[in-house]
């Protein structure tokens, strides 16, 4: 066992460093920017806007802890002698990422929403055009 444990430390400490810190992060992560590279098809910019909504709502839960706890920091300060300046400093930082985050992820969903609408909309009138060339008359497309 004595053996076994630095091993089973070091695949722990391993996985741990391969998932992202916080939500905030996956907002600007290199695999949603491939994902959204990549995105063709009108359902591929739904699933992106769901999933932007979905992160912004959860960044602006986490924006709401935030400034609940810098309230509980400014009333309660003396509970934390030296340390509140500290804490309420970084709590009003990280309340300000998950703002930032919270608003990007809107603008995103936002755009790809668009963009989504606008490839129904193309798709719907190139698949009603292709209908009418396929059912008129032989003597008319001549």
């Amino acid at each position: 066992m004595k053996e076994k444990f630095p091993a089973i430390l070091f695949m722990l400490g391993l996985l741990t460093s391969c998932v992202p810190m916080s939500p905030y992060e996956i907002v600007d992560s290199p695999v949603l920017r491939k994902t959204v590279e990549n995105a063709r098809t009108r359902d591929d910019h739904q699933a992106l806007t769901k999933h932007f909504e979905t992160l912004a709502e959860e960044m602006r839960k986490k924006a709401e802890e935030q400034r609940k706890l810098l309230q509980h920091y400014e009333e309660k300060g003396y509970l934390y002698g030296r340390q509140a300046q500290d804490r309420r400093s970084h709590t009003w930082a990280l309340m300000l990422k998950y703002e930032k985050a919270a608003k990007t992820s809107r603008i995103n969903a936002a755009s790809h929403r668009k963009i989504a609408a606008e490839l129904e909309r193309n798709s719907y009138g190139s698949s009603r055009r292709m209908a009418e060339i396929i059912h008129k008359p032989a003597a008319q497309n001549n």
